[in-house]
């Protein structure tokens, strides 16, 4: 397939990123090559192969392979930097992008013979629902697996897909771990080994592919599966945070871009019933200064909490409960910030904002999409304060769980 002109690679993919700086760069580059697919992307309602290679090309899908493997490992920061670029470009493909890199944090999870086999393209995509849906019944060597699951972001270009399922032997459910009431695996395979089904019409992220995928009596060897307690690494990918750190980077860039473009708008506008320039009126700039406020305050609670999340995942010293939620609230935050301010903008520009042709239109319907997504609901907001208060939470962690 010959890739067009206006999304040839940033660089070559001979020239390796090697350091989060180069990759954040790449990142930069490929935002506005991403803004003139958006339209296709969501009308095609999956990544094209070349928006898929260009990301590939920016290094985002190895941002969490640790430098003993000859990655670049980035902090769940610079991790976070990198996708709300992406994500200024396109909300669908910054989406993708955040879930795809998830291939080094499994591989923390995995043996030694299974990492060796993923190193060998250290930009693999991995896509997948984490939750326990599919059923995984025991077998010489490994399980027989059959499921369908839902959210599968990204599912149309994986290398390698993960389904949460629940371990059966002899056709009756395991109890899990430590007197769990089940079994909980992940098992991991190979993308072409899962069919697709194209269930995603939704009002947002519609370029995402968040399809279902499913697979019917499927051989999966024991080395190709793992749960969550029994990390093969040590250091901060094996913490559940670090299937969230990054997440917030979504939001966060959909709403600079469009803050960004309402300002580039107010440059050439005027009220139409006094003729007053934009940039002279007291109702534009209050509700530009207000946005850039919460926007601000927002984007610093997220980096500010995740640097404090790296530092104490470094040195391995115990959480206080505070700390245990801060990144998870200043998550959620982002998200409905990020809706609020969109929400407003499209209020300030009017009936223009209604139109497919408009950005603001796209970037409220993406938003509206994110905030249904486990880790923007009130239940982790719930679960927070029940963790700080020492009650019961309704989410798997006070975190919530991506996918």
């Amino acid at each position: 397939m010959t890739m067009p002109e206006t999304l040839r690679p940033v660089t070559g993919r001979e020239q390796v990123p090697a350091s989060p700086e180069e990759i954040l760069a790449r990142a930069k580059a490929a935002a506005p090559l991403l803004r003139e697919r958006s339209e296709e992307i969501e009308r095609t309602r999956h990544l094209p192969k070349d928006v898929v290679e260009l990301l590939r090309d920016t290094g985002v899908f190895r941002i969490g392979m640790p430098n003993e493997w000859g990655g670049p490992e980035l902090t769940f920061a610079q991790q976070t930097e990198v996708i709300e670029a992406l994500s200024y470009g396109d909300a669908a493909a910054g989406w993708c992008a955040m879930i795809g890199m998830d291939t080094w944090i499994y591989a923390g999870y995995l043996n030694e013979f299974v990492v060796k086999e993923m190193r060998a393209n250290p930009d693999a995509i991995t896509a997948g629902l984490i939750f326990p849906v599919g059923r995984a019944d025991r077998v010489p060597g490994g399980y027989r697996v059959t499921g369908r699951w839902p959210f599968g972001s990204g599912v149309t270009h994986a290398d390698w897909v993960v389904g949460g399922c629940v371990v059966h032997q002899d056709g009756e459910p395991e109890p899990g771990p430590g007197g769990a009431p089940m079994n909980w695996r992940l098992i991991l395979a190979r993308g072409e080994e899962f069919e697709k089904v194209d269930t995603w019409h939704t009002t947002g992220l519609a370029g995402s592919g968040s399809m279902d995928y499913q697979v019917t009596d499927l051989f999966v060897p024991e080395e190709r599966s793992f749960d969550f307690t029994q990390p093969h690494r040590s250091g901060p990918f094996t913490a559940p945070d670090a299937f969230l750190s990054n997440v917030p980077g979504v939001p966060l860039g959909v709403a600079r871009a469009a803050l960004d473009h309402v300002r580039e708008l107010a440059a050439g506008r005027v009220e139409r019933a006094t003729g007053m320039p934009w940039s002279d009126s007291y109702r534009v700039q209050t509700t530009i200064g207000q946005a850039e406020m919460e926007l601000s305050a927002a984007r610093y609670a997220v980096y500010g909490t995740l640097h404090d999340l790296w530092d104490r995942l470094r040195s391995g010293v115990e959480p206080t409960p505070d700390q245990q939620v801060s990144s998870a609230l200043a998550r959620v935050n982002a998200f409905r910030t990020a809706r609020s301010i969109v929400s407003r903008l499209s209020d300030l520009v009017g009936t223009a904002s209604i139109y497919r042709t408009s950005p603001l239109d796209r970037w409220l319907r993406d938003l509206h999409t994110m905030c249904q997504h486990i880790l923007a609901q009130e239940q982790i907001v719930q679960s927070a304060g029940a963790h700080l208060l020492g009650g019961t939470p309704q989410a798997p962690f006070p975190l919530g769980l991506k996918g």
